[in-house]
């Protein structure tokens, strides 16, 4: 049994790079709600999110 989850970047359900889906995944949450929590970020933090996307769609390795 591998009951371990880990974090991936989906193929299926990708607008840019499948990280917000594969968030949405990881924690059980539907992906629209971690799309619009990003944006919600960018505006907020000067578009700090954009970097942090960035760099979680380098770093995160694509699902199987």
């Amino acid at each position: 049994m591998n009951d371990i989850k880990t974090l991936t970047r989906s193929k299926s359900n990708r607008m840019i790079a499948g990280v917000c889906a594969g968030l949405g995944d990881y924690l059980n949450i539907d992906p629209t709600i971690i799309r619009l929590l990003f944006v919600l970020g960018f505006f907020t933090f000067n578009g700090a999110m954009l970097l942090v996307y960035l760099i979680m769609a380098i770093v995160t390795p694509e699902q199987q």
